[in-house]
């Protein structure tokens, strides 16, 4: 009995190793990133934001609300059904070509989640672009919903800018960052993040990495500042090694603010006060939960930031592409809409790959998930 009982131990001691070895040699490829050491960790260790071997929030909250567990949570995921989290149909869409848009147009192209093309005063910017058509590192992952994938690294222009807004696999796609390299100029991320940029390729002229207020100059009366978020980031085992933004875009045209990833916060009103003139507002609605508002607004929260920000526009992203939490997949659309029937900003409601003109308030957009099951 003794000696089957050793066998057994050392079987299970075996394949525990095992699985340990094929976890780590597993998180040894490329999308996964690198963490930041050297010269860019000592920087690291210099930011106010940065406390005990990792990034902190402003405002520190705990991840799950009151009244919820993390064990909860994931024990719903697994035993209880949640209803179309996922469209049946393929989405709509539309396909600019991004390449012949004239110069002097002011336009952004929406390609599904936080994925979008800005053209402002000339300066082409492409902000955290996914066109795997997967939100996840492994093979069997989040997948982009039919016709959500229609843009690919070769459809873009030559890009300015690059913004990442945070490191998570639907901000940050290791395939397309690396078909991107060759066309982008400059890559705007939060400290730490350049790590990832570096170990795929780009040099260290093309990274810029930042803290929260700092900013760019990108030419006379054109500024990207970059702003804080309530969040959090992580490709591995060891999160917020990277900083996570937001961003405000100042033109001699308009001014632009996107909001990243975040949970709703004080910091609306703050970047009101700091930057009084904005006139689009693209903002993170979708993949929330009450059990983790913390991190992810909830439409209530986003229509009363945007009132708080005094938006004259609001592009709500963030949805309609991957899904990363339990609510139908066009529920932010629904709830969003219906909220901002009377507040003082117009939503935005645009398919996939259509042109919003910056400079046009008199631009309509259908209802189109109306018609998608």
């Amino acid at each position: 009995m003794m000696n089957i009982l050793k066998r057994v131990i050392t079987v299970l001691l075996c394949l525990i190793l095992i699985a340990v070895a094929v976890v780590y040699f597993y998180m040894k490829q490329p999308q996964f990133g690198a963490l930041p050491e050297g010269v860019r960790l000592e920087r690291i260790k210099k930011s106010p934001h940065y406390r005990d071997g990792k990034f902190r929030n402003l405002e520190e909250k705990p991840t799950i609300a009151e009244g919820y567990s993390l064990v909860g949570e994931l024990w719903e995921s697994l035993t209880k059904d949640y209803p179309r989290t996922a469209p049946k149909d393929s989405l709509p869409s539309v396909k600019t070509n991004l390449k012949t848009i004239p110069a002097d147009r002011n336009v952004i192209v929406w390609f599904g989640h936080s994925s979008f093309f800005l053209q402002l005063d000339g300066v082409k910017i492409l902000v955290d672009p996914v066109f795997s058509g997967k939100a996840s590192p492994l093979p069997w992952g989040v997948k982009a919903y039919k016709g959500s994938d229609i843009y690919t690294a070769e459809d873009m222009p030559e890009i300015d800018y690059m913004l990442l807004s945070h490191d998570h696999y639907d901000h940050l796609d290791y395939e397309t960052v690396k078909a991107l390299q060759p066309k982008v100029k400059y890559v705007i991320c939060g400290l730490g993040a350049g790590s990832h940029y570096q170990k795929w390729g780009y040099t260290g002229r093309q990274i810029i990495e930042k803290d929260w207020g700092d900013k760019q100059e990108v030419k006379p009366g054109f500024t990207i500042y970059t702003e804080s978020t309530h969040h959090d980031g992580g490709r591995g085992f060891t999160s917020s090694q990277a900083l996570w933004l937001s961003f405000f875009i100042q033109s001699p045209s308009m001014n632009i603010y996107y909001s990243g990833d975040g949970g709703y916060s004080t910091r609306f009103k703050k970047i009101s006060e700091k930057y009084p003139s904005i006139d689009w507002a693209i903002m993170e609605c979708g993949q929330y939960n009450k059990a983790w508002q913390s991190v992810h607004e909830l439409p209530e929260e986003v229509a009363q930031a945007t009132t708080e920000l005094k938006a004259k526009n609001m592009l709500p992203v963030h949805h309609s592409k991957f899904t990363l939490a339990k609510h139908s997949w066009d529920e932010p659309l629904e709830r969003i809409s219906a909220l901002s029937q009377s507040k003082n900003y117009r939503l935005t409601t645009p398919m996939i790959g259509e042109m919003i003109r910056l400079d046009d308030p008199a631009q309509t957009f259908k209802q189109w998930w109306k018609s998608v099951k």
